[in-house]
C-alpha cells in the first residue's frame, strides 16, 4: 500500500537569524514525529537515516531529518562536535515545531546516531516530558553523562556486537540514566556503521517498535 501523506516536503526552520534546512514528512494520520539527530560530518541526506525515516513512516509516524548546521558553520569541523551547539539547535527547532499547526499535539521522540545521539539526549534532558521517546544508534550517549540522570523519556541505546569500544561508552551511560524507562541492545554481527546484511534493518525494527510502545498518542 502506498503511504498517503499530509506533508511531504523541504522546509527552512529559522534558528536566530540563520536558517536550517530540513525535510518534514508526516503521514496520514500520523501517530508522532520522530525528529533526527544526525552524527558528525553526515546530514539530511544520511542514507543511512533516509532508511530508518521510510521504516518509521509506513509505520504511521512522521519524521523530520534536518541539517543542525548551516553550509558555513558546517566547514568549521570543530562544530562538528560542538555538542552544546547541537544540543541548543535541537531543542530550538524542537520548540519550533511544537508551534506548526498541522503538528500540534503529535508526541515528538529523537532518533541520534552516532554524535547524534548526544545531542538528542541533552536535548531530551532539557526538554523534560515533552519528549516522550529516545531512540540511539551507534551513539555517543557517554558525551552527555552529566545530563542523563535528566532524561525522563524512555531511551533505547542500540549498538553493533562488534562496536566493542561504543557498547563500553553505551553501558556506561545506561547506568546513568536513573529516571527513564532504558533498554540497551546489541545487534549481532554489527560493526559501527552498520553495514553488514539485515544489521540496519534489524535497528530500524528495533527502534519502531520502541517508538510505537512509547510514542504512539
Amino acid at each position: 500500500m502506498i503511504q498517503q501523506y499530509l506533508i511531504h516536503t523541504e522546509i527552512e526552520i529559522p534558528v536566530g537569524d540563520k536558517k536550517l534546512i530540513g525535510n518534514l514528512n508526516l503521514p496520514s494520520p500520523a501517530s508522532g514525529l520522530v525528529v533526527f539527530s544526525h552524527g558528525s560530518g553526515s546530514s539530511r541526506h544520511s542514507s543511512r537515516n533516509r532508511y530508518v525515516a521510510k521504516v518509521l513512516e509506513d509505520a504511521n509516524f512522521g519524521t523530520l531529518l534536518f541539517d543542525l548546521l548551516t553550509e558555513e558553520e558546517d566547514q568549521t569541523y570543530q562544530n562538528r562536535f560542538d555538542i552544546p551547539l547541537l544540543t541548543e539547535r535541537l531543542v530550538t527547532v524542537t520548540e519550533w515545531l511544537a508551534g506548526l499547526p498541522q503538528l500540534r499535539g503529535l508526541p515528538v521522540g529523537y532518533f541520534g546516531a552516532s554524535t547524534g545521539a548526544a545531542s538528542a539526549l541533552g536535548a531530551a534532558a532539557k526538554l523534560g516530558d515533552k519528549i516522550k521517546a529516545v531512540v540511539s544508534r551507534g551513539g555517543r550517549p557517554d558525551l552527555v553523562l552529566p545530563v542523563l540522570p535528566q532524561v525522563l523519556a524512555p531511551t533505547l541505546l542500540i549498538v553493533g556486537e562488534k562496536d566493542e569500544a561504543v557498547i563500553v561508552m553505551n553501558e556506561q551511560a545506561y547506568r546513568a540514566l536513573k529516571k527513564a524507562e532504558k533498554e540497551l541492545f546489541i545487534i549481532p554481527g554489527a560493526t559501527h556503521l552498520f553495514e553488514e546484511k539485515g544489521t540496519l534493518e534489524e535497528a530500524a525494527r528495533i527502534a519502531t517498535s520502541w517508538f510505537e510502545q512509547y510514542l504512539n498518542k
